[in-house]
């Protein structure tokens, strides 16, 4: 498996990261029915595959994943960096909101810390910006610049940031990584975040590699479960403009003996600036597939036919 830095960190991390959202179970943005022990040894499976880390949030699952990622660990001798987010809390019917109140950030990080079992959080997380502010941004990062000082987290990041709120925190303290949404139907990264990262040195993590399922050649939104969340968020727009680059990118990855899903997780991992893809996996037979894009390695000639197919399905 091969490794990269994540930014300035000195931490090595598997190109291939292990994704727990679907782990968590249902929630207003779940995945449907999960089973544990299928999750458990999914992630058995990618630290024998060399995965080397495992990306999850509070949110997922409303704490359910974090407790998934508890057991699994039990007894493993391995290494493993675990990232986790803070921001997105709950109350007792369930329902999710923002809140980066530093009250809030404290009370999250502890609930963090015992389900998952361990004494420090390896990068802990702003999962989103909030839009009402109920706290200004530079006061909830200096909170999270508390928690590295009080030894609770060794590196943070955010996730969903664009330049301006990376621009707020960046005095306060230095941002590890960035984790914003990157793959061939959405690439505004590309602009001004991805440079922007690459001049501070600050690590991009990028989630959805594989558009949250679509850019699969086995995805049907009619095979889903009833409460997955892409049922509701997907337009017909956009899963016509997915079957069609689904379609087209079918021959250049057979020339890989690749899957369409591992040439897509490749391709996000061009980019220099990018120091691991994470990509969500509740089965052995997933995170399998996953750590096999680890070794597609595409050529100029495959990048442009890719650009063309991209082109040609706006």
């Amino acid at each position: 498996m091969e490794m990269r830095s994540l930014g300035a960190t000195g931490v090595e991390l598997s190109v291939i990261g292990l994704g727990a959202w679907a782990m968590g179970g249902p929630w207003e943005y779940g995945w449907g029915p999960t089973d544990d022990d299928a999750s458990i040894a999914t992630i058995h499976r990618a630290l024998d595959l060399g995965i080397n880390w495992i990306d999850t949030a509070a949110a997922y699952g409303l704490g359910h994943a974090e407790d998934v990622i508890q057991r699994a660990l039990k007894g493993r001798h391995e290494r493993v960096f675990i990232a986790t987010k803070c921001g997105m809390v709950w109350d007792y019917q369930g329902v999710v909101n923002n809140d980066l109140r530093p009250k809030s950030i404290r009370a999250e990080v502890e609930a963090s810390l015992r389900r998952l079992g361990v004494d420090v959080i390896d990068l802990y997380q702003i999962h989103w910006p909030d839009p009402e502010e109920k706290a200004p941004l530079e006061e909830s990062w200096g909170t999270m610049a508390d928690l590295v000082k009080e030894g609770k987290v060794r590196f943070i990041g955010a996730s969903n940031f664009d330049v301006e709120d990376m621009e707020r925190c960046r005095p306060i303290h230095p941002l590890a990584s960035l984790q914003p949404p990157y793959n061939m139907l959405r690439r505004g990264v590309e602009d001004a975040i991805l440079p922007y990262c690459k001049q501070h040195n600050i690590g991009v993590i990028p989630y959805s590699p594989m558009a949250s399922g679509l850019l699969t050649e086995g995805f049907d939104i009619e095979h889903t479960a009833p409460d997955d969340w892409r049922r509701r968020d997907f337009g017909e727009a956009t899963l016509r403009r997915a079957s069609a680059v689904v379609a087209k990118l079918r021959p250049l990855a057979e020339r890989h003996n690749a899957t369409v899903a591992q040439v897509a997780v490749a391709w996000v991992l061009r980019r220099p600036e990018v120091s691991s893809a994470i990509v969500g996996a509740r089965r052995v037979w997933q995170v399998e597939q996953n750590a096999g894009a680890a070794a597609v390695r595409l050529t100029e000639a495959d990048l442009g036919e890719i650009e063309a197919i991209l082109s040609d399905a706006t």
